[in-house]
């Protein structure tokens, strides 16, 4: 389950208290990224996965789908599926998949549904800078955690000037560990079923099932 908590990764973030200072150029960005992504029926994402430093050195590539509470994450050999209720994480590796209660699988982490609104939550933020990016315009925030305790020491969203998507983001731990997100292709209101949310194990055979609920 290793992987699993960097797919969830900012989870430590949700559990942070409601208070945070208000830079207005910055909530005006985020506002209008969080606005954009709820106007959505669902969307699909590829993305790149890196994580440097303190003891870490790995890259992948991951896909995610997202249709309202629902999601599938797919990223460095294991699959996380969740219909809203029930949440399954394959792991390709040992053949095995682990079925937890959503509500208890999630506690204290962040899925990915929530990723455009986590700085409501705990942080205090600001309007960093403009950088391009591929032709592209990106507006830079930061995010602080209001709370001493948290391993986070800043998080970096890029949000595109013209149509508010996210493009990329960088979290920086207090340990010197720096995990970034890169965006490479993302498609609003993509066609998906209910079903790709659901581990199907006649797809995996010999999987075993690991059921913790």
């Amino acid at each position: 389950m290793k992987k699993v908590a960097w797919m969830l990764g900012l989870a430590v973030v949700m559990a942070l208290p409601a208070v945070a200072q208000k830079d207005k150029r910055a909530k005006g960005i985020l506002d209008a990224m969080s606005k954009q992504y709820k106007s959505l029926k669902s969307y699909q994402a590829t993305f790149t996965y890196a994580s440097v430093g303190a003891g870490a050195n790995e890259s992948y590539k991951g896909d995610l789908s997202v249709k309202d509470a629902k999601f599938r994450l797919k990223l460095g050999g294991q699959e996380v599926f969740s219909d809203g209720q029930t949440m399954s994480t394959y792991i390709k590796e040992s053949n095995e998949v682990n079925v937890q209660d959503y509500e208890d699988g999630a506690a204290g982490e962040l899925n990915p549904t929530q990723i455009y609104t986590i700085y409501k939550r705990g942080f205090d933020y600001r309007f960093l800078k403009e950088q391009k990016q591929n032709g592209r315009t990106l507006e830079v925030i930061e995010l602080t955690p209001n709370r001493q305790k948290s391993p986070i020491s800043t998080i970096q969203i890029s949000v595109d000037k013209a149509d508010k998507s996210v493009r990329n983001w960088l979290i920086i731990n207090k340990d010197g560990k720096r995990t970034t997100y890169t965006i490479t292709k993302f498609t609003p209101n993509a066609t998906v079923s209910d079903s790709d949310f659901i581990f199907d194990k006649s797809k995996y055979p010999g999987v075993e099932v690991v059921d913790l609920r």
